[in-house]
Order: C-alpha cells, then structure tokens, then sequence
C-alpha cells in the first residue's frame, strides 16, 4: 500500500466506524500501542472532519498480556494505557495495524477487563493478513492481503517510522530474517 491507499483506506474505515456505531455519541477510539496508537489518531481526526465531533483516543499497552512475551524480548520495552473517557459508557474501537493470529487483539481485550466494561468493543485495522490461531475477526479492515505464513507485513507510519507511510510484504528466508534484514546484513 502506498501513502495515498493508507490515507483512503483510513477516510473509509472512519467512515464505516460512524456508520456502524450510528453516529459518535459514546464512541471512542483505543490505538493498541504502537502502530495502533497514530492510525486511532488519524481516524479519530478523519471522523472529526466529516462529523463535526472528534471521539476520544486512548492508547492500550498490552506487553504483560501477551501469551509470547518470552519470545518478544528479554527486557520489554514498557508503555502506559491511557484511557481518558468514561469505559463502561463507551462503545471502543480498538484500533491495530495488522491483525494475523489474533493473540495481540485477545491480549487486548484481557487489558480493557482489567480496567473495566465497555458497553461494546470492535476492531479496526489497517491490514487483515489471515491465518487466525484464535476466533477473532475485525470489524473494519483497510485491506485484506493474503500472504503465506513466511511472508511479514510490515507497516510504516510517519510517526513511529518517520518517511512516508506505506505497506510492504517481505518474505522471510530460511535463517528467519526478513528480505530487508538480510540486505541490511549483506551491506555490513
């Protein structure tokens, strides 16, 4: 995806998240850090332009809720949840880049009971690229991208990455890295 099918695929969901809520009383937008956080804020900016009304944006941290942290890092890097609206009177949409087997969307929902009971939660993201190990789908997808499971979709967003947003699908080769990672090797 170049930067002009972020931005449209972005406009479209914002949309549908409206359309489906029913308007924006009570709707509120939760970016699952760190990919998810910027495209909530982006949403929440789109709704704001064609509804009038910007919902609140709250920012989940999930690192201690994965099923994997072992795998991820020795020492996670951590971040706070914020959540600055009313959760139980709230209809949340939580908000992620891409969406595979579903373990980081069942982390977030173990995060959100901690904290408390919204009235509903759905899930908007950028990319849907299949392969679910749990029974979790999203409600809004910017683009469904079937890969293989050597593939890797990796999203870069100006302000986590900076450079321009886009969407590219690396394969990764037998020792485990990346195209991109084995390049970066070779140049060494």
């Amino acid at each position: 995806m170049t930067a002009d099918d972020v931005r449209r695929a972005l406009v479209r969901i914002s949309h549908e998240i409206v359309e489906k809520h029913g308007g924006t009383e009570g709707l509120a937008l939760v970016g699952i850090e760190r990919r998810g956080v910027p495209l909530a804020q982006r949403l929440a900016d789109s709704i704001a332009e064609h509804e009038g009304v910007r919902p609140p944006v709250g920012s989940l941290d999930i690192t201690f809720y994965r099923d994997d942290l072992s795998q991820v890092s020795r020492a996670p890097v951590l971040k706070s949840s914020q959540l600055p609206f009313d959760l139980e009177s709230s209809t949340l949409v939580i908000v992620d880049d891409v969406l595979y087997t579903g373990r980081t969307v069942r982390a977030a929902l173990d995060a959100l009971v901690d904290v408390g009971r919204p009235k509903a939660v759905r899930l908007a993201v950028l990319v849907d690229r299949g392969h679910r190990e749990l029974p979790i789908r999203a409600d809004h997808v910017g683009k469904n991208v079937p890969t293989s499971r050597d593939e890797v979709i990796k999203v870069h967003l100006r302000e986590v990455d900076g450079g321009e947003d886009d969407v590219v699908i690396e394969r990764r080769s037998t020792n485990g890295e990346t195209d991109a990672e084995a390049a970066a090797g070779d140049a060494e």
